[in-house]
């Protein structure tokens, strides 16, 4: 490693001084993850070129089949994009314009975009600090004074479960239907269940920032329900249950081939992919712990039994110039989220106001997303950390 410490005297006070040699750290590296599979990944797309079977051919069918075995669902339902996912799900529920559908504002837009979209009405609730997904001790209140909620969208927001069982009891006793906003989630855990068979419907995303990510955009449902399922697969098609014939009005939401192509090679090193996360995220752990900076990183609840790590996000004193500090030294970095949903123009007309939800206000200042990915180094996490800590010693 080239990380230097020398020892210096200012103002008749002895202090540390790091002098960090300059190196590049992407927030993601596709190329790198691609580079040792690319022979299978190539193949794959010619197979599909071969047979001509662009749209919802064998290997959707076969994608659709390996998922539902890996998230623990008899179905699984292959569509265009998370954000279809989400906006499918509403849809064969039968959520209908004036209902209300309960979501956090600390997430990406299409959670709560796909509830506007089927012309429902979000109705946010505040999050845990320490998690950052939907705080379950505010469920309640919230359900009482919203009676028109049928559905709950919780967020396994960066990898990590919400509360599913806490959520479970509330929802069954007022027959509320639960949504799994679980896109960055693929093979998280709530208590030793897979995320996507913890609610009546699961939404995944294969945006190629996910663990499992595409070649482009793609996502997938999954259900225990096979009635739902059947619909699902209709209104990924217009509605359609037979040639020209169409029971609902659906959209044209079709997962391409050649992405589940793609998908189907990089399912088949998930698991590595994700044991090299939750490694460099404990390695993050100890040495920012170790070198008593101010950050906090994400420690898993109990109930989170299997994070996977899509994200790992700090919070931090001074996060704007942290982060220019560590673009500096060549560290990518990103906010997830800047600015909470509540306080996004297009919502104003749902009359929330700054303050409304504070620990989502609050996260919204101070996250930011370090380097996770597998092909990080423990040397270029150390890198990191000793970044980090030079920044808050100057």
């Amino acid at each position: 490693m080239a990380i230097v410490g020398s020892l210096v005297i200012r103002g008749g006070v002895q202090q540390n001084e790091v002098v960090i040699d300059h190196r590049q750290i992407p927030l993601l590296d596709l190329a790198s993850q691609h580079s040792p599979i690319r022979d299978e990944l190539l193949a794959a797309i010619v197979r599909v070129l071969d047979s001509q079977k662009f749209i919802l051919g064998e290997d959707v069918a076969r994608l659709e089949q390996e998922i539902a075995a890996y998230v623990g669902t008899p179905h699984a339902i292959a569509c265009a994009s998370g954000s279809d996912a989400l906006s499918l799900a509403l849809w064969a529920l039968d959520i209908q314009p004036g209902d209300e559908v309960l979501t956090t504002p600390f997430t990406f837009f299409a959670t709560a975009g796909s509830i506007s979209r089927v012309g429902a009405r979000p109705v946010f609730l505040d999050i845990e600090p320490a998690t950052f997904n939907m705080d379950m001790n505010r469920v309640e209140e919230a359900l009482q004074a919203h009676p028109r909620v049928r559905a709950i969208i919780p967020v396994h927001l960066f990898g990590g479960c919400a509360d599913m069982n806490s959520l479970a009891i509330l929802a069954e006793k007022r027959g509320i239907s639960i949504i799994e906003d679980a896109a960055q989630a693929i093979g998280s855990e709530c208590t030793g269940k897979r995320a996507g068979s913890l609610g009546v419907i699961g939404c995944f995303s294969f945006y190629p920032t996910k663990n499992l990510g595409g070649l482009g955009d793609g996502g997938m449902l999954t259900t225990h329900d096979g009635g739902l399922a059947a619909r699902l697969k209709a209104l990924r098609i217009h509605g359609q249950t037979g040639p020209y014939l169409h029971d609902w009005i659906g959209i044209n939401s079709r997962l391409d081939t050649l992405q589940a192509a793609a998908l189907r090679v990089k399912l088949k090193y998930l698991d590595n992919w994700t044991g090299r996360r939750q490694e460099n995220a404990g390695c993050y752990r100890k040495m920012l712990a170790t070198a008593g900076s101010p950050v906090l990183p994400p420690v898993p609840a109990p109930y989170q039994t299997r994070h996977i790590y899509n994200q790992f996000v700090i919070r931090g004193p001074d996060r704007d110039r942290l982060r220019e500090f560590l673009k500096e030294q060549g560290v990518g970095t990103e906010v997830y989220y800047p600015v909470p949903l509540h306080l996004q123009r297009c919502f104003a007309h749902l009359g929330y106001q700054r303050g409304d939800f504070p620990a989502s206000e609050k996260a919204a200042s101070e996250v930011l997303a370090l380097p996770v990915n597998p092909e990080v180094s423990f040397d270029d996490i150390a890198y990191v950390c000793q970044a980090i800590t030079s920044f808050y010693r100057r």
